[in-house]
């Protein structure tokens, strides 16, 4: 099925894809919130279109997400950090990778995954409050 440049256009269709923005960000949406598999399984049931586990992921991993910064000086931060585990074929062991969050002021949140230099590279570009 094809259609028109100026569908296209209305319906916000960026040139050489076929998603559209809405179902993209329901793919994203639930990306974020379970695994690829789980999000295919859901799309499909959602919206009666098969956007494989695969094409999740490829979806994720081509985002460019910008990370927030802040006018005010920071006065307060908090890291934490945790584990998520990683899915693994049946039988395998499971794989757990480490992931740190950056909160400024409650109004500021920032994840880290695999990523120590990208997250004091972020704080450090942040206005600090002098004592």
């Amino acid at each position: 099925m094809s259609i028109s440049e100026g569908q296209a256009k209305r319906l916000g269709v960026r040139a050489s894809t076929q998603w559209s923005p809405y179902l993209e960000k329901c793919c994203l949406l639930l990306s974020a919130n379970e695994s690829y598999a789980r999000a295919e399984e859901d799309i499909a049931v959602l919206t009666g279109i098969a956007v494989s586990h695969s094409t999740q992921q490829r979806l994720v991993h081509r985002q460019v997400f910008e990370l927030p910064m802040t006018e005010q000086s920071v006065q307060e931060m908090r890291i934490d950090g945790g584990k998520v585990r990683l899915r693994t074929p049946k039988g395998q062991p499971c794989e757990w990778r480490d992931y740190k969050g950056v909160n400024l002021h409650e109004h500021f949140i920032s994840a880290f995954f695999q990523d120590n230099a990208g997250l004091v590279n972020w704080v450090n570009a942040q206005p600090l409050a002098q004592p």
